[in-house]
Order: C-alpha cells, then sequence, then structure tokens
C-alpha cells in the first residue's frame, strides 16, 4: 500500500533534552511510515516487521528512526528477549492497526462477498476439542461453497480475544466463556453435556457406574490452563465428596488415549467423545455420569465491528451450519452467558 504525503521541513531539533513534539498533522505525515509503524509494533523486531511489509531491513531501520523523531518516542527498546514495545507503543497498536484494517476496506470496496470465487483467509481462535468436534464439517462447507477460501486455527487465549478481534487479527472465537466485553457478539452454536468414558473392559464397571466406583477410580481431568477445579470437582464438593485427580492434561485430543491405556475414567463433553468412539474408532465405553453436572453451551464469538460485513456474515454462517445449526439465531450481547469449568 503506497500513499505517501509531502514531508514538511521541520526546524532544527532544540539542543535541549526534550523530545520532539508529536506530529498531530497529517499533512506532514508519509503514511508509508504508518504502515512501517503498524509492521514495527506488530513484529516487534525490525527484520520481521521489514518481511512483512516487503522492503529490506535498511529500510525498515531508517524508517524507525524518522518514526522515533516524529513520535518523540523511542517506540521499541531492548529487553531480555528482545525488543519490547514501550507504554506509548503500547497505546499505539490496537487503534493503528484498526485504523489500517478500516483503510484498507474502505480503498478495495468490496460490498459483495462471493464465496464461490472469493480467494480469502479467515482467522479462527479456539481450542482443540472445539477445532476437532467442528473442523470435519466446516472443510466439507468450504470445499463445496468457498473452494479458495483459506483457514488458519489458532490457539485461544481468553484474555487476549477482543483486542485480537477488534484488531481483525481473529476473525471468529469459538468457545464456552465469553470474554465480558460489550463489544462483542455471540451465537450459540449448540448445547453440550457430559458423559463419563472408560476403556472397553474395564474390570470395575461391568455391573455399570455407580458413585461409589465413580469415586474409587483415578479421574483424568481436562485443564486447558493447567490449573483450578473442574465442574465434576464443583459438583462433588456441593455433595460432600471429592474425587482423585491422577493425570491432568492441558488438551483434550490426549485425554481419551490416555484412559484407552489404563484403568482411568475421563469426563468430558459428549462430542469430543463421540468423536473418538464413533464406528468403533477407539476401544472405548461411554457411561453416563454417576452425579448430576450442568450443561454449557458453545458459542461463536465475534467483533460488533464486524457484525454486517458481507464476508464475516457468511463465515459466521458456516460455522454455525457446520455446528449443525438451522435457520439464523439471534447474536446478543456477551456478558449474559456463565463461564464453564473443565470437566
Amino acid at each position: 500500500m503506497h500513499m505517501s504525503a509531502p514531508h514538511v521541513r521541520r526546524p532544527p531539533a532544540s539542543a535541549t533534552s526534550e523530545p520532539t513534539p508529536v506530529a498531530t498533522d497529517l499533512s506532514g505525515i508519509n503514511l508509508n511510515l504508518v504502515v512501517a509503524l503498524d509492521a514495527l509494533l506488530t513484529e516487534a523486531n525490525v527484520t520481521k516487521a521489514a518481511a512483512r511489509v516487503g522492503v529490506t531491513q535498511s529500510a525498515m531501520s531508517h524508517s524507525l528512526r524518522q518514526l522515533r523523531e516524529q513520535l518523540g518516542d523511542a517506540l521499541l527498546i531492548r529487553g531480555r528477549g528482545g525488543m519490547v514495545r514501550t507504554p506509548r507503543a503500547e497505546q499505539l497498536a490496537a487503534p493503528l492497526h484498526r485504523g489500517l484494517l478500516e483503510l484498507q476496506r474502505a480503498l478495495r470496496n468490496e460490498p459483495v462477498f462471493e464465496p464461490r470465487t472469493a480467494r480469502r483467509r479467515f482467522t479462527l481462535a479456539t481450542g482443540d476439542y472445539f477445532a476437532a468436534t467442528l473442523l470435519p464439517e466446516l472443510l466439507v462447507v468450504l470445499s463445496t461453497e468457498a473452494p479458495h477460501v483459506d483457514l488458519v486455527f489458532r490457539h485461544l487465549i481468553p484474555d487476549q480475544a477482543t483486542s485480537l478481534m477488534e484488531s481483525g487479527d481473529v476473525d471468529l472465537c469459538v468457545a464456552a466463556f465469553p470474554d465480558s466485553s460489550l463489544s462483542l457478539r455471540q451465537q450459540k452454536l449448540y448445547t453440550e453435556d457430559f458423559v463419563c468414558v472408560v476403556r472397553e473392559g474395564h474390570p470395575a464397571v461391568r455391573k455399570g457406574l455407580d458413585l461409589e466406583t465413580y469415586l474409587r477410580l483415578p479421574h483424568v481431568l481436562i485443564s486447558p490452563r493447567g490449573e483450578g477445579a473442574g465442574a465434576v470437582d464443583t459438583a462433588l464438593a456441593a455433595m460432600g465428596r471429592s474425587r482423585r485427580i491422577a493425570l491432568r492434561l492441558p488438551y483434550f485430543l490426549t485425554a481419551p488415549l490416555a484412559v484407552v491405556h489404563s484403568d482411568h475414567v475421563l469426563t468430558a463433553p459428549r462430542r469430543l467423545v463421540e468423536t473418538f468412539t464413533g464406528n468403533g474408532a477407539w476401544p472405548l465405553r461411554v457411561l453416563s455420569p454417576p452425579l448430576a453436572l450442568r450443561s454449557f453451551d458453545v458459542l461463536q464469538i465475534w467483533h460488533e465491528r464486524f457484525d454486517g460485513d458481507p464476508a464475516h456474515r457468511w463465515l459466521r454462517s458456516a460455522v454455525a451450519r457446520a455446528a449443525g445449526v438451522t435457520g439464523d439465531l439471534p447474536s446478543r450481547s456477551s456478558r449474559r452467558v456463565r463461564r464453564t469449568q473443565p470437566s
């Protein structure tokens, strides 16, 4: 994107140590420097920023020097692990990136989105459970409706979800715990419940799984953050009971594998378990939990800025259909949905 305005001649720098005043007149700013600034603040690395924009490292270093002079701030300073952003740079990063995205969309003038011919990449943030349960059907939708559309899945970090969707770095989140920001919109994809799973031939559950047997078994807990109690522990605590967590895992997809090769019991979302037990894929036995566990809603979440964007509306429709949603469901504020615990 090459957009430049004439440079304005500046008076000689003062002999004092005071920083150069921040430029506020856009007529005096080379907009190519704004693109460079966005790359520098995104990558926090001159070499990577140069590659992102398509210029030499020397040219990007020169741009950084100009930006420091114009903005009166170092922007990037050396830290223990490399370059880090200054407080001023932290304030600039998100609104600058957001503004450039809006400018790009305005200049492209693409009000119509044709899935069959569109060449577009969407980024979804989610966990491995949601990716595993939605991805197969989503790929079917894409292959038939949008064969040139590409997908990028990245790990969902809840504390960063709002800023990533606001900036446009992430198009959509699929999760069971929305951010509390009022700027987010959500749609329920489905309601999930829990089942228990043990290996086929488990000697302790030949006659079924009652509560006492359940509590005697060693348990697998899926805990993406690596700590805290699960929904089962909360329910048991209300009964004055507890269980032994013999294995704690951060990944949903490794938990059934652990159960296949042990006498552990896993309490997990039904759709996840069905991914492994469908068509007798793995030697697992599915049982009903011997205690009451609350179900939870699985949501797709996006920023209000993209509510009416045609491409984004198609993406949300594709994800909803992959999840089995029929018809349109209303979106609503993220604050109304409770957070769920791991199992």
